[in-house]
């Protein structure tokens, strides 16, 4: 037995003990994997054994996330995690849960576990690479990305959409192992899959290289041979065995998701050569697993250094200072609007976008194939088509392709460096919408630029219409939802946006002209949105009525207002996310309980909005779908008018 046969021994042995003992998990898989997985972590991945999150490390991205215990067992070679963490595999508070997690483990880059996304990821990671390569120098930036993904992985249309990409903007350093060990939950993949992966990836501009995934020769070639081809992402196709190694149930599709049992383990490890003994981690195993280590820390020590020295150059420290600025510290010159005029609020984020774009030269993104409509193009025009007309250029044309768009700008964002956001239409939000509860919950504060928000598309009919889109996406936990009223408070929200550390943010904007309103008349503009709702316009001494608006529906409201003769206030609410996270004394200034007559207006579900009028409130909103007619025509229809809304008022009120 050789020592890499006795490391992969070791490692195969912790991956059934750490399932075992939490009775639940995938071993198949993680076993298949191995082989790969192991001499890439011990032979070719390069990082800094003392910092997990040194700037230049190697990337590796688990796409195949049920295969976790397989990238526990390695972090714990690293030195990352202990073996205590190892035996709390999938418990209550662990280092160790049942799919990775960013931010919980040292070591792991992504969370990953919903199937193809991780692999969209990866892309993000190897085209931040490649950009933050471009502007700070090959010697700064010149880390790999990997990813290991599954059959189920490649069976998810994103990870098809994003490969298309990758080939496209020819990622020469995004290397992803394919484990094929033909076998899923449900049984052979024949039964649900005929697909040839190498005329596949190779009509999508993929190296792809096949190998015995068993065969260790095989596999460090494999590895040499990606890193070696620059001009193309490549996909090495391991033909391996699901649970290679075990004692009777090699390639039985049980593996994938059932812990071995008792027996079945013992016999195994007589197989491998193991002792009886769990969780069994010798000592020579880990001095050659780490026998490179003191090589790694010499190279991050050295780059550190070349970094430094670098930073006496007036253009790269500028540079430097944007990819490493915090968020939150970010101060952004935003343009000013003339009050009076009638604009869309995505124009106005257009207007912002390229007012803004010069000075922040880590700002990147595109639409999904609606630059125009998303107020995208002269962002595209000015700097260029990423990877097509050179890795420095910042915009990443997407196409039709939503959900790798949202999944790459998670990647993206992972990496660091950046600051990415995707634009399209609303309702096409459903496209996204998994991968924006996966930046939300990796809490990565990446901007999505939803135009065309309520039934005001218009003529473009139901299919074009979001009308449940900005209440459902309002149900995702730590995900700001930013609702502009006109274009003073687009850009506001957009600097919301943009120095969030932690929680990514959704921008809804309208289509339809909307009045600019006057810091002069309403001085809480620029302020009130970042509590999420505030007091617009008052009236003298405790309201009669309270009016709360959303975005398009604030003007409705001001204008709403002066039907009455009543003392009325009118609150703008962008962001129920961030008026939800303000402390109940400030809510009960805006919103005084003792003031029950409340009416909210919406272009969208009307439900949510009782937390806010109250179950018996009045709410002008749209419970059904739109329907193909000019928007003026809708709004007259579905009574967003100030005398219908102030007719609903006062039937109730």
């Amino acid at each position: 037995m050789t020592q890499t046969d006795k490391t992969i021994a070791v490692v195969k042995g912790l991956i059934m003990d750490g399932v075992a003992k939490a009775n639940s998990g995938h071993p198949g898989g993680a076993m298949s994997s191995s082989d790969y997985a192991t001499i890439l972590f011990s032979e070719f991945l390069n990082f800094n054994p003392d910092d997990p999150q040194w700037f230049n490390r190697d990337r590796f991205i688990l796409s195949a996330g049920h295969e976790s215990m397989l990238l526990y067992s390695l972090l714990h070679l690293n030195g990352f995690i202990s073996i205590d963490d190892i035996k709390n595999f999938r418990q209550f508070g662990s280092l160790t849960p049942g799919h990775p997690e960013v931010h919980l483990t040292p070591g792991v880059e992504a969370t990953t576990g919903p199937l193809g996304q991780g692999f969209a990821m990866s892309v993000g990671f190897a085209s931040a690479e490649a950009y933050l390569r471009d502007k700070l120098g090959a010697d700064v930036m010149d880390h790999y990305t990997y990813a290991l993904a599954s059959d189920g992985d490649l069976q998810e249309p994103i990870a098809l959409g994003a490969a298309s990409l990758a080939g496209l903007w020819n990622l020469g350093k995004l290397i992803v192992y394919y484990d094929s060990n033909q076998i899923q939950l449900a049984g052979p993949t024949c039964k649900a899959d005929c697909t040839d992966h190498r005329k596949v990836f190779e009509g999508l501009c993929w190296q792809v290289i096949e190998v015995d995934g068993h065969n260790h020769d095989e596999i460090r070639k494999a590895i040499t041979d990606a890193q070696l081809e620059t001009g193309k992402p490549t996909l090495i196709i391991g033909h391996t065995v699901m649970a290679k190694g075990c004692a009777s149930m090699e390639g039985s599709h049980k593996t994938h998701g059932e812990p071995l049992k008792a027996d079945e383990i013992a016999a195994t490890k007589k197989k491998l050569g193991l002792p009886a003994e769990d969780f069994y981690v010798p000592e020579d195993v880990v001095a050659a697993y780490r026998s490179r280590f003191d090589g790694m820390r010499k190279n991050a020590a050295d780059w550190q250094a070349m970094v430094d020295e670098k930073l006496k150059d007036a253009a790269f420290a500028e540079m430097w200072g944007h990819v490493t600025l915090p968020r939150s510290e970010r101060k952004i010159d935003w343009p000013e609007f003339t009050p009076g005029e009638t604009m869309a609020t995505r124009q106005a984020w257009g207007k912002c976008l390229n007012a803004v774009m010069d000075s922040l030269p880590t700002l990147v993104g595109g639409s999904a194939d609606l630059d125009p409509s998303n107020q995208t193009a002269t962002f595209r025009s000015t700097y260029g088509d990423f990877a097509v007309d050179g890795f420095g250029a910042r915009n990443l044309a997407f196409g039709v392709r939503e959900f790798p768009m949202a999944a790459i700008m998670n990647g993206m964002q992972l990496h660091g460096g950046l600051l990415p956001f995707g634009a399209t239409f609303l309702t096409f939000a459903d496209y996204c919408r998994n991968a924006i509860r996966m930046s939300a919950l990796q809490e990565l504060p990446v901007l999505y630029v939803f135009t065309h928000d309520s039934f005001w598309v218009g003529e473009d009919g139901p299919t074009h219409q979001p009308i449940e889109h900005v209440s459902s996406l309002r149900l995702i936990p730590d995900l700001i939802d930013l609702r502009p009223a006109d274009a003073n408070e687009t850009k506001v929200c957009l600097d919301i946006a943009l120095t969030q550390e932690k929680m990514p943010s959704t921008i809804f904007l309208t289509r339809q002209g909307l009045p600019v309103l006057d810091p002069a008349e309403y001085p809480s503009l620029f302020t009130g949105p970042r509590k999420g709702g505030y007091v617009i316009k008052d009236c003298d001494g405790t309201p009669d009525l309270i009016l709360v608006g959303s975005g398009s529906e604030v003007s409705l409201c001001l204008e709403t207002a002066k039907l009455f003769k009543r003392k009325v206030r009118v609150v703008s609410m962008p962001s129920a996310k961030l008026f939800d996270d303000q402390p109940e004394s400030y809510k009960n200034e805006v919103l005084p309980p003792e003031v029950t007559a409340r009416a909210a207006a919406e272009a969208g579900r009307t439900t949510l909005w009782h937390k806010y009028v109250g179950i018996n409130g009045v709410i002008l909103g749209v419970d059904h779908f739109g329907a193909s007619a000019p928007g003026k025509v809708l709004s007259d229809k579905y009574g967003f008018t100030p005398e219908n809304f102030a007719r609903m008022i006062r039937e109730k009120y």
